[in-house]
């Protein structure tokens, strides 16, 4: 499949830039019904979403160059051609939470409140965006005879985009499902969220051949592992103050 999906004005608009938009659409669509459903106003989340998107951008974009810095240390030019592909979901969250942090804290809202509102939302985006790794034939998987196998460069791999889509949809459904009928504090969406995607991306990461490195340590299979500790240290804590 072509990587462009069409041209305006001779410039070439990639099918991953499309999935992504197409995945922040739906997903800024549903957390809005949330926003009326909780008592947020839609213009304060409107507003976040003003800085968190282009930051997380920016932050998964750092966060893949830091982590391939034998590569962008000789070749500078290219940390902004992001077009050229190179973009990291961890460093997009970890910049989104950050962002979400402050400005809640400026605006004088509930952090944990608005990051659940966004949670589903994220984990539905993923799910659309991985599609486009398929297209860039990229961040697949080692070798498999698995029928379900995608053939990359006339070998048969695994496709580990396909596995994390599902997971992100699945991740999607339970948070739906859990904060209709289990939610007890706020906050627990978001954190639940953090937990489940982690533990796929932990295994998904180790079939993947293109993993950023941290000496010999998948660095996402790292980070993945602290964000589980972390989510339920918070958890744990955010259950006892409230009880």
């Amino acid at each position: 499949m072509d990587r462009v999906a069409f041209k305006i004005f001779g410039i070439e608009v990639m099918w991953y830039g499309v999935l992504i938009s197409i995945g922040v659409l739906l997903g800024t669509i549903l957390a809005l019904k949330e926003t009326k459903r909780v008592g947020v106003k839609e213009d304060d989340f409107i507003d976040l979403l003003l800085f968190a998107i282009p930051s997380a951008l920016i932050g998964a974009r750092l966060y893949y160059v830091i982590f391939n810095w034998d590569y962008y240390g000789n070749n500078l030019r290219q940390i902004i051609n992001f077009r050229g592909g190179g973009l990291a979901i961890h460093g997009a969250i970890i910049t989104a939470v950050i962002v979400g942090i402050i400005f809640t804290k400026k605006r004088g809202l509930d952090f944990w409140k608005i990051a659940d509102i966004a949670s589903p939302s994220l984990a539905l985006g993923q799910a659309i965006g991985r599609w486009g790794n398929y297209i860039n034939q990229e961040a697949y998987g080692t070798p498999t005879d698995l029928p379900w196998g995608i053939m990359i460069d006339g070998v048969k791999v695994h496709p580990t985009f396909l596995y994390e889509s599902v997971g992100d949809f699945i991740i999607f459904i339970i948070l739906l499902w859990y904060r209709r009928k289990k939610q007890k504090v706020s906050g627990e969406i978001f954190l639940l969220y953090i937990m489940l995607y982690s533990l796929i991306r932990f295994f998904v990461e180790g079939l993947r051949t293109d993993s950023l490195m941290l000496g010999s340590i998948r660095v996402a299979q790292l980070v993945s592992v602290f964000s589980i500790l972390i989510g339920l240290y918070f958890f744990y804590k955010r259950r006892k103050e409230e009880f």
